[in-house]
C-alpha cells in the first residue's frame, strides 16, 4: 500500500469560502472586481490595523506596483534581501532597475541592519529597499525602517509569507511605506492565487488600482495616459480569501503547534536548531525549518531523501538571490565574517508544516528524522 502523501504546506478549506463563491455565481459577479473584492480589501486592512489595500492577481504584481509607486526607474539601485524567493526581486528587473543584495542576520534569517547600513555607504543614491519576513518570521523592522528614513528611502515590506505575524505588537506588512501579502496556494491563507498591496494612505492604493486595471482613464471611450497592467483580483477568488481570512488566527495557532512540536522533539539533538525568531516578535510559523551544524554527519539532503522515500514533501531553504545565475552580475553586501544567507541555505531544510497533519503524521516525520542521528 502506497504511503499517504504528507505535504509541506497546502490549502486548508473550510465552509465559508464556498458560501462567498456561491454568492458570486448567484449574482453573476464572476468577472474581475465585485463585492467580494471590495470586502476582502477592507477586511484585510481592518485585520492588520487600518489603512487601505488593493486586491491583485499575485504578490509579485503587488511588488511590481509598489516599485512603480516608489518611483523606480531604469538603472536605479534597489536594495533587496538576498535570502528570499525570486518574486521579491524580479519586479525590480521588470523596470530595468539594478538589484543590490543584502545579507541576512542570524537571529531572524532576515535583512541584516548592519549590512543595510554598509550598503547605503556604498550606494548612497539608493532610494528603495525591499525587506522580507522569511517563512513568516518578522525581520528587525523598526531598525530597518529607521535606516530607510535616515537615507530618505522607501521601504517595501514583503510580508508575502508573514500575514498574521506581529512585531512589537503590530502586524507585519504595516511597517513599510508599502506592504505586500500573498495568497498563493501554499500560504497561510489562500485564494488559490492572488496578492494584496497595503498602504496606510489611501491615494497610493487608489493609484495602484488604477494601474492594475490597465490605467484606463475615466472617459466614455478607452483613454490611456500611462502604461497599465491586468493585475486586479477576480470576485470569485476574493470570495475564497474572505472565507479563509475568518480562519487565519486558527491557522497561525496550528502552525505554531507544529513548530513547537518539532522544537521539543529535536531539543536533545546537539547541532540541530529551529528557524529562529526574536522574543519581541510573534511569527505566523508558516514553515518550520531546521539547520544542522556543519560538523554533523547528517546533512539536509539526507533528511530530504529519507522523507521523500516515505512520500513526505520537504524543500531546501531558498537559494539566495546573489547565488542565482540570473543575478550573477549583481553586488552582494554582507557585514559579517561569513555570508549568513549562504550558511542558512547550505545547512537548512524546510519541514512539513501542513496544518492538516495528524499526530500520527508528525510522529512519523519526527521518527524518520531522529532515526538518521
Amino acid at each position: 500500500m502506497e504511503n499517504k502523501r504528507i505535504y509541506l504546506s497546502c490549502p486548508t478549506m473550510h465552509e465559508e469560502e464556498l458560501q462567498y463563491v456561491n454568492e458570486a455565481f448567484a449574482t453573476n459577479w464572476v468577472a474581475p472586481l465585485g463585492p467580494n473584492v471590495t470586502a476582502f480589501e477592507n477586511e484585510i486592512a481592518e485585520y492588520v490595523g487600518g489603512g487601505y489595500a488593493s486586491a491583485l492577481s499575485s504578490g509579485t504584481a503587488a511588488i511590481h506596483l509598489a516599485l512603480i509607486l516608489a518611483g523606480v526607474k531604469r538603472d536605479d539601485i534597489v536594495f533587496a534581501q538576498s535570502l528570499t524567493f525570486s518574486a521579491t526581486v524580479n519586479p525590480a528587473v521588470y523596470l530595468g532597475a539594478r538589484p543590490v543584495f543584502i545579507d541576512s542576520e542570524e537571529d531572524t534569517w532576515n535583512m541584516d541592519p548592519a549590512a543595510l547600513k554598509k550598503a547605503f555607504e556604498k550606494y548612497p543614491e539608493c532610494r528603495v529597499v525591499i525587506a522580507v519576513n522569511l517563512y513568516g518570521t518578522p525581520a528587525r523592522l523598526d531598525e530597518i525602517r529607521s535606516i530607510c528614513d535616515e537615507h530618505g528611502a522607501v521601504l517595501i515590506e514583503d510580508a508575502a509569507e508573514s500575514l498574521g505575524a506581529k512585531y512589537k505588537g503590530s502586524h507585519t506588512g504595516t511597517f513599510g511605506d508599502y506592504g505586500i501579502f500573498s495568497f498563493n496556494g501554499n500560504k497561510i491563507i489562500t485564494t488559490s492565487g492572488g496578492g494584496m498591496l497595503y498602504c496606510r494612505d489611501e491615494e497610493p492604493v487608489k493609484k495602484s488600482r488604477f494601474l492594475a486595471t490597465q490605467a484606463r482613464e475615466p472617459e466614455r471611450h478607452y483613454e490611456h495616459k500611462e502604461i497599465g497592467y491586468n493585475y486586479r483580483m477576480s470576485n470569485v477568488v476574493a470570495g475564497i480569501g474572505r472565507g479563509q481570512l475568518l480562519h487565519l488566527d486558527e491557522h497561525v495557532s496550528l502552525k505554531r503547534d507544529i513548530y513547537m512540536m518539532y522544537g521539543k522533539a529535536f531539543a536533545d539533538i546537539e547541532g540541530v536548531r529551529m528557524n529562529p525568531y526574536l522574543d519581541i516578535s510573534e511569527p505566523n510559523f508558516w514553515l518550520s525549518c531546521i539547520t544542522l551544524d556543519e560538523s554533523l554527519k547528517v546533512k539536509p539532503i539526507d533528511i530530504m531523501l529519507a522523507l521523500e522515500k516515505e512520500n513526505i514533501e520537504t524543500r531546501p531553504i531558498w537559494k539566495p538571490m546573489h547565488m542565482q545565475p540570473v543575478f550573477k552580475e549583481c553586488d552582494m553586501i554582507t557585514a559579517r565574517d561569513c555570508c549568513i544567507s549562504e550558511k542558512v541555505f547550505d545547512t537548512g531544510v524546510c519541514l512539513p508544516s501542513d496544518i492538516k497533519n495528524t499526530q500520527e503524521d508528525m510522529d512519523k516525520i519526527i521518527s524518520i528524522i531522529k532515526g538518521l542521528f
